[in-house]
């Protein structure tokens, strides 16, 4: 008997600031993510964990600056984790609320783009050659659409 992908993907969400994201939403957008074979072929044996910090721009600016050297606010960052904890992911919810108005669409469908990004980070896609981005970009939107999310035109 294999163990459905949302049995093995355990989610830990810290709010560092005052957010509308439900804890379970954040788990559902996940472990659908990790639903798609793709991704779930990327998941370790057994159990895995990932754990979401919801920030804001202060703190994910520092974060890129000492770990990344970029002193800039960024979106989202993710940081690959050892063994079953596949790692950690810190996203500003203010450059969420401000993207989503700059793209017309809700915020927690920019925070669900974000979650999945940076997931996918952790699993090893990356965006640097148009063939990666295009790859991270159909897994991205496959994914939302499993959380019946759509992005408008050319957010991606």
């Amino acid at each position: 008997m294999t163990v459905p992908e949302s049995l093995r993907l355990a989610v830990e969400v810290v709010k560092a600031v005052r957010a509308p994201v439900a804890p379970s939403f954040v788990r559902l957008v996940l472990a659908r993510t990790a639903s798609i074979p793709e991704v779930a072929a990327r998941l370790p044996e057994g159990s895995s964990t990932v754990a979401v910090r919801i920030t804001g721009d202060r703190e994910l600016r520092r974060l890129n600056k000492t770990y990344a050297g970029h002193d800039a606010v960024t979106d989202v960052l993710s940081f690959g984790g050892p063994g079953e904890h596949l790692g950690d992911l810190a996203i500003s919810w203010e450059t969420v609320v401000r993207q989503a108005a700059e793209f017309g669409h809700e915020p927690l469908s920019e925070f669900a783009l974000l979650s999945v990004h940076g997931f996918l980070h952790l699993l090893g896609w990356d965006h640097m050659a148009a063939s990666e981005r295009k790859e991270m970009v159909r897994l991205t939107v496959a994914a939302l659409e499993l959380s019946h999310l759509r992005l408008p035109a050319g957010r991606l």
